[in-house]
């Protein structure tokens, strides 16, 4: 079975040291494309400058949080903004396919191929020791890439619109992951992550 346009549940995508997990299609009332517009038009949208190896950076896309509890990395300290109506429907939904329950959501909005995500992990000590992270992504298709933090192993999966990808167990401690720039012309990309802060 190809994960990638068959399956109608979650399927378990083998990795070491962790769980994985891809579902095609998440469940909406809504088209994909309509999806996208609103996020980009219903969202308050920041640049936020960040700290990479003690040198402070623009992200290069935008980004919002949203949820119950503040959240920190690479230096920057989010205040959460309340779920919207809209974002409400996606999490019941991610809740559904991953059987998990999420207070928070990250979403990254990747304006074009300059826009990017540098290889990092998610383990910041509020998700706890073994976060589930359920990462659903509209717009255009961009490769997620895994790096293995041992043995350097990699895995690219093609984050395609409308999809879900779940993330748990020891992944966040054994495994990096990014998006990189590409040249290509490519349109603009929603990706949101729900996850649960403690």
């Amino acid at each position: 079975m190809d994960l990638f346009t068959s399956a109608s549940t979650l399927a378990p995508i083998p990795i070491r040291d962790g769980e994985l997990a891809f579902l095609p299609q998440l469940p909406l009332p809504w088209p994909n494309a309509v999806v996208l517009a609103r996020l980009i038009a219903e969202t308050a949208w920041r640049e936020e400058t960040v700290v990479v190896y003690g040198k402070r950076h623009l992200q290069p896309r935008l980004s919002a949080w949203h949820g119950e509890k503040a959240y920190r990395y690479s230096g920057l300290s989010l205040a959460p903004l309340p779920f919207t109506p809209l974002l409400d429907t996606i999490r019941a939904a991610a809740e559904a396919a991953t059987g998990r329950h999420y207070n928070s959501v990250l979403l990254n909005y990747y304006r074009d191929g300059r826009d990017s995500m540098g290889m990092h992990s998610d383990d910041e000590p509020e998700l706890g020791p073994q976060p589930a992270i359920a990462s659903v992504s509209f717009g255009a298709t961009r490769p997620f890439i895994l790096r293995h933090k041992g043995t350097k192993e990699t895995l690219t999966l093609p984050l395609t619109d409308g999809s879900l990808l779940f993330m748990a167990g020891p992944i966040q401690a054994n495994w990096m992951h990014g998006i990189n720039k590409t040249a290509k012309p490519i349109g603009p990309r929603i990706n949101l992550t729900f996850r649960n802060i403690a």
